[in-house]
C-alpha cells in the first residue's frame, strides 16, 4: 500500500492487502489488459495452496501488519489518478466487503472494474449492477482445505443467472475436469475457462500443454498466467 496514504484506522472504508499498477491482467477473459490491481483483505476459505495466504491465515501473519483500512474516497482518488480504464478488484474474497465495494465502484466514472470471487458468497443487486464482470472461480476439492464451504449453490446460481460472470477454475491435473464438468452442467455455467495451477513459468507453460486439447474437447477457453510467465512469482506485478 505504498502508493496510498492516510489509513482509516477505524470503522468503514475497505480492508486492504496490497494496490500496485499499472500492470496487466493476468488471467481470465481479460488477459493482457493494462490494469490497476486492489487485494482486499480477508477470505472466508482457508486453501492450504492459497498463493495470498497474507489476506486471510493469521497463523503466519498478523493482519495489523499485512492489512490497512481505507476510505472508498482515498482509494477513488488513486484509482483515477492512474491511466488504466481496467481495475481488478481481488482477494481474499472482495465480496465479504461488497457493501463498502458498491460505494468505491460508484466513484469510479468511466472506469470498468472486474471483481474476482470465489463465488461462495451472494453478491448484492447494487454490486453486479455497479461492476463490469465478475470472474467467478470455485475452488475444486483437491484444492479447498476440507471443512471449507468451498460450494455455495445458492451463490453460484445467482452468478450464473447475473449476466456479467465468467467462471475460471483451477486445474492441476486433467482429472479435475470431470469434478468442473459436474459444476458446469449443475449450475449451468457459460463463459467457463479452464487455468493452469502454478506458480513458475515452467509449471505454467507444462500445464497449459497438458490441458489444451482436453479443453478444446469440452468446448471450453483455456486462460494464461501471464504475470507469472512474465516475472515468475515476484509480488506487486
Amino acid at each position: 500500500m505504498s502508493l496510498l496514504s492516510g489509513a482509516v484506522l477505524g470503522g468503514g472504508g475497505l480492508l486492504i492487502a496490497e494496490c500496485y499498477g499499472p500492470t496487466f491482467q493476468g488471467e481470465g477473459p481479460s488477459v493482457g489488459e493494462e490494469s490497476l490491481l486492489m487485494r482486499l483483505s480477508r477470505c472466508n476459505l482457508s486453501c492450504p495452496r492459497c498463493d495470498t495466504p497474507q489476506t486471510w491465515d493469521w497463523s503466519r501473519f498478523d493482519p495489523r501488519e499485512v492489512s490497512t483500512r481505507h476510505s472508498v474516497e482515498d482509494l477513488a482518488a488513486w484509482v483515477m489518478a492512474h491511466s488504466p480504464r481496467l481495475l481488478v478488484v481481488t482477494g481474499g474474497e472482495p465480496l465479504l466487503q461488497q457493501g463498502e465495494l458498491v460505494a468505491l465502484v460508484k466513484l469510479l466514472s468511466g472506469r470498468r472494474v472486474e471483481v474476482e470471487t470465489n463465488g461462495t458468497v451472494v453478491p448484492l443487486p447494487t454490486l453486479v449492477e455497479a461492476v463490469g464482470a465478475f470472474n467467478v472461480s470455485p475452488k475444486l476439492e483437491a484444492f479447498a482445505a476440507p471443512r471449507d464451504r468451498r460450494i455455495n449453490p445458492e451463490a453460484l446460481r445467482a452468478f450464473a443467472a447475473c449476466g456479467k460472470a465468467r467462471f475460471k477454475f483451477v486445474v492441476g491435473d486433467i482429472s479435475q475436469l470431470d469434478e468442473v464438468a459436474s459444476l458446469v452442467v449443475e449450475f449451468s455455467l457459460t463463459q467457463v475457462w479452464i487455468m493452469p495451477e502454478g506458480t513458475s513459468s515452467a509449471e505454467v507453460i507444462a500445464g497449459q500443454r497438458a490441458l489444451a486439447e482436453h479443453v478444446l474437447a469440452r468446448g471450453w477457453n483455456l486462460s494464461t498466467r501471464l504475470h507469472t510467465l512474465i516475472w515468475e512469482d515476484e509480488g506487486g506485478r
